[in-house]
C-alpha cells in the first residue's frame, strides 16, 4: 500500500522494512513484531488521529512519540483507515523534503503529483 504513493521506495532500516519518498522516512514496520506499523507525522496530526480512533493509533514510546511517530495497530487497521494514514505520513515527508530543498538553496521544486494541499483531508480518509 505504502508503495502506489508517488515515489514511494521500500527500503531497510537497523533490519526492519521502512518506506521513504525523496530518500526519508514516511513509514517502518519496525514494530512489526509487536503487531505495530509506525507513522512519521507531527504532534498534532498524531494528537487528531488518537482522538478519532484510539483504539487504532498510539504514541510510540518516549521521545519519538513526543515528536510525532506513532504507532498503527497492524490487525486493527482497515485499508481506508491505513491507506489515509500512510497517505498522510507520506505528504509531510514530501513537503517536509520540499521546504529542506529551498532551505538549502535549491531550486524551488514543484510539489509531487497527487500531493494534497490540506493534511486534515488526507489524515479523515479512512
Amino acid at each position: 500500500m505504502a508503495l502506489s504513493l508517488e515515489g514511494a521506495e521500500e527500503s531497510s532500516h537497523m533490519g526492519a522494512a521502512d518506506f521513504r519518498v525523496g530518500g526519508r522516512i514516511f513509514a517502518t514496520l519496525a514494530s512489526e513484531k509487536l503487531g505495530y506499523g509506525n507513522l512519521m507525522i507531527t504532534p498534532e496530526l498524531q494528537a487528531a488521529f488518537i482522538a478519532d480512533r484510539p483504539e487504532l493509533f498510539l504514541p510510540i514510546h518516549g521521545g519519538w512519540g513526543r515528536m510525532g511517530m506513532t504507532h498503527i495497530r497492524l490487525a486493527e487497521a482497515d485499508e481506508d483507515s491505513l491507506r489515509g494514514a500512510l497517505q498522510a505520513a507520506w505528504k509531510l515527508r514530501v513537503e517536509k523534503n520540499l521546504q529542506a530543498g529551498r532551505k538549502a538553496g535549491g531550486t524551488k521544486k514543484q510539489p509531487l503529483a497527487g500531493a494534497k494541499t490540506a493534511t486534515a483531508k488526507a489524515a479523515k480518509k479512512r
